[in-house]
């Protein structure tokens, strides 16, 4: 089968979408979210009650500048990439919303069977959109963009940087829930499952990604401006 070529800013469109979608489904099958989008929902929870402008999409970005300030200080650097970073952070976060309004706002799913289906389409879009970010060239999410610059800097593979990230991340999570909201919003069982089930199934993708698709750029000028430090 021939491969779809030129894939490199569109699999960039496609993780920012697919990644919204996977996330707010998550968020309607209310059996925790993924030790990633975890974070900035407990965030959301508190903040949302001082004001509405704390919305799950507005905290998720404003999460992702958090680590991305983390990750300067780790690797004692700041790039033009990681700054771009951002601003898919930001776009992601409409995404979140935006999803969240088509499937009718946040609250849970009643039925658990559609909560069931609901949450396991939701991590394997979430896995799916994050196999797409790991082969853009184009600007990462702060959490992809963390696992990669890691694992090129000190020659450890993607998938086992990915691995150890995402523990930190719940371990984080469960920070939160403690001192911040005191409570269990955000977290339960899909959360320790997609911890996990994660890592396998973004691998998984990819495979089958890289079956599909050629990721080479389509605007190569563009790219180089992105490539500039």
């Amino acid at each position: 089968m021939r491969k779809i070529t030129k894939m490199n800013e569109a699999a960039w469109a496609l993780g920012i979408l697919i990644c919204g979608l996977g996330i707010a489904l998550c968020t309607k099958a209310s059996f925790g979210l993924s030790m990633i989008a975890a974070p900035p929902y407990i965030l959301h929870c508190a903040l949302s009650k001082l004001s509405a402008v704390f919305t799950q999409g507005v905290c998720e970005y404003l999460w992702e500048g958090v680590l991305l300030i983390v990750l300067c200080l780790i690797l004692f650097k700041i790039k033009w990439r990681y700054l771009l970073s951002f601003v898919t952070a930001v776009l992601s976060g409409y995404a979140i919303d935006f999803w969240l309004w088509v499937l009718g706002g946040g609250g849970a799913y009643e039925s658990i069977i559609t909560r069931v289906i609901t949450f396991v389409l939701g991590s394997a879009c979430v896995s799916l959109a994050i196999a797409f970010f790991f082969r853009t060239d184009m600007p990462l999410q702060v959490y992809e963009l963390i696992v990669s610059q890691i694992a090129e800097k000190y020659g450890f593979s993607t998938t086992k940087v990915k691995s150890v990230f995402d523990l930190i991340m719940l371990a984080i999570t469960l920070l939160l829930a403690i001192f911040v909201t005191r409570s269990a919003q955000g977290i339960g069982i899909g959360t320790v499952i997609v911890t996990f089930a994660n890592s396998p199934m973004i691998a998984g993708f990819g495979k089958l990604l890289d079956k599909l698709f050629v990721f080479d750029a389509r605007f190569p000028r563009l790219l180089n401006i992105i490539r500039q430090k």
